[in-house]
């Protein structure tokens, strides 16, 4: 009998598109993100990506110091596969997004693979007069006439900056522009493989949810990279579960979480990240797949192991 694939189901528990007014939910301050990322860790994801916050207004905040109170904990209480992002938010510079990474040499860290409109102001209606946040309507406006930017040259000295800290990354690719130069980097030798693609679809600026988008950015991926790197994919807000659904028929790992989406159905908020991993779980099984432990996805990603991490 064939031996079952076995699956990495990302967590993003947080991130910085999602503001605290539209969901109660959103993990904010050091314990709701480690409670979080070990919640979501015990339901079966294997990674956690993490991003961290202001416990008091919920703005995204990358300083080391607001990620190590919840790295040492997720660390003491779980064997999960920490994921720390040089993502940050669109209005940081690349030398503060990539200062946790360099602080704590996690074993994962994201990296975007270039410059992009990133449109989060479409949401601003649903929620225009409940921001609790005098920061929040004018961070998600500012988007309209801003990008996030990651240039050649930021994204070589995000990748130099970790050159000897034995972190690999998670590559995340928002449109096929960014495969090419993902191609790019590895032919100069800056990126090694295993490469852990992590395929973004549905943020305005990027590729689309069609299925047609998907299978366009695997087999682009499949041309330019051959075997030398795992695909895993998400699906912002309500196209989460149904771009997990088919990744995993075409043979790739999933995200889910909250940076994602903060929903788990039609109208209903997700309570919690765990919620998320327990439903993606269920399409991986009923399709016949095994979940991977933190273990088994450290052995696919070819990782240093956690015992080797900074914090």
């Amino acid at each position: 009998m064939a031996k079952s694939r076995k699956v990495i189901i990302t967590c993003a528990v947080t991130g910085s598109i999602h503001t605290p007014s539209m969901s109660p939910h959103l993990p904010v301050t050091p314990q709701e993100i480690a409670d979080a990322a070990i919640g979501a860790a015990e339901a079966g994801a294997s990674v956690v990506h993490l991003h961290a916050r202001n416990p008091q207004d919920g703005r995204p905040d990358q300083s080391p110091e607001a990620f190590a109170p919840f790295l040492k904990v997720i660390k003491q209480r779980s064997n999960v596969v920490v994921n720390i992002t040089t993502g940050g938010a669109p209005t940081m510079t690349a030398e503060e997004r990539v200062r946790p990474a360099a602080t704590f040499k996690p074993e994962v860290a994201s990296l975007n693979m270039g410059t992009m409109n990133f449109g989060l102001y479409p949401m601003i209606p649903r929620y225009k007069g409940k921001f609790k946040y005098d920061w929040e309507e004018p961070y998600l406006e500012k988007s309209r006439a801003g990008m996030f930017k990651n240039t050649f040259a930021d994204i070589e000295y995000i990748l130099a900056t970790c050159a000897e800290n034995g972190t690999r990354f998670e590559v995340e690719c928002y449109d096929v522009g960014h495969l090419y130069t993902l191609r790019h980097f590895l032919d100069r030798g800056l990126i090694k493989p295993p490469i852990f693609v992590q395929g973004v679809f549905g943020i305005l600026g990027g590729i689309g949810t069609h299925p047609e988008d998907v299978m366009m950015m695997k087999r682009t991926a499949d041309r330019l990279l051959g075997d030398n790197y795992e695909w895993s994919a998400l699906g912002a807000g309500a196209s989460q579960m149904r771009i997990a659904a088919q990744v995993l028929a075409m043979g790739g790992n999933v995200r889910v979480g909250m940076e994602d989406s903060l929903w788990v159905g039609s109208g209903q908020l997700a309570e919690s990240n765990a919620q998320q991993v327990t439903k993606v779980r269920k399409i991986v099984e009923g399709l016949g797949l095994e979940v991977a432990s933190p273990d088994e996805a450290r052995e696919i990603l070819a990782l240093k192991g956690g015992d080797k991490v900074n914090f």
